[in-house]
């Protein structure tokens, strides 16, 4: 089944809420503090999501010919990677770099980019590190929230 990559709108707030929380739940939050879980996974809810859409994030999914939603991924204020999510069943497939290119080209369509950010999740570097991201700094916890702060610098052309 073919698997296309396109903008999401409001209308699929509630799909990428439904996509990310389980997945945040497997691979995010054991890696934070049992007191963050809630804030994290609450702040998956579709209302959330469209908060985030409504105000300076971009999302595009990954969406099956019927519809089931199979990746997301989301960018704030067009340089920062937010969330990048793909359903277990597809991973390691190279969908997550084909969300990443063009999330990363259609902010580089609408603004002029010369780095991107992301709070890698800790067992999720391995996956930016393959994208040219490098670490900002060591593990850090905010508030029970432990990531890894990563930078990718665009070469100039």
């Amino acid at each position: 089944m073919a698997i296309y990559i396109k903008k999401a709108g409001v209308e699929y707030s509630k799909s990428i809420s439904e996509l990310i929380t389980p997945l945040t739940d497997k691979y995010v939050c054991p890696t934070c503090e049992e007191s963050f879980r809630t804030v994290l996974l609450d702040s998956m809810a579709p209302d959330k999501i469209r908060e985030y859409q409504e105000s300076d994030y971009r999302y595009h999914v990954a969406e099956k010919s019927d519809g089931t939603i199979v990746g997301v991924i989301g960018m704030r204020e067009e340089t920062h990677l937010y969330h990048l999510f793909v359903s277990d069943d597809y991973q390691g497939q190279g969908l997550s770099r084909k969300l990443w290119k063009t999330a990363m080209s259609d902010a580089k369509t609408r603004v002029e980019v010369t780095s991107f950010t992301v709070n890698s999740a800790v067992n999720a570097e391995h996956v930016y590190l393959n994208f040219g991201f490098k670490r900002i700094n060591g593990v850090r916890n905010r508030g029970g929230m432990v990531d890894i702060p990563m930078k990718l610098t665009l070469e100039s052309n």
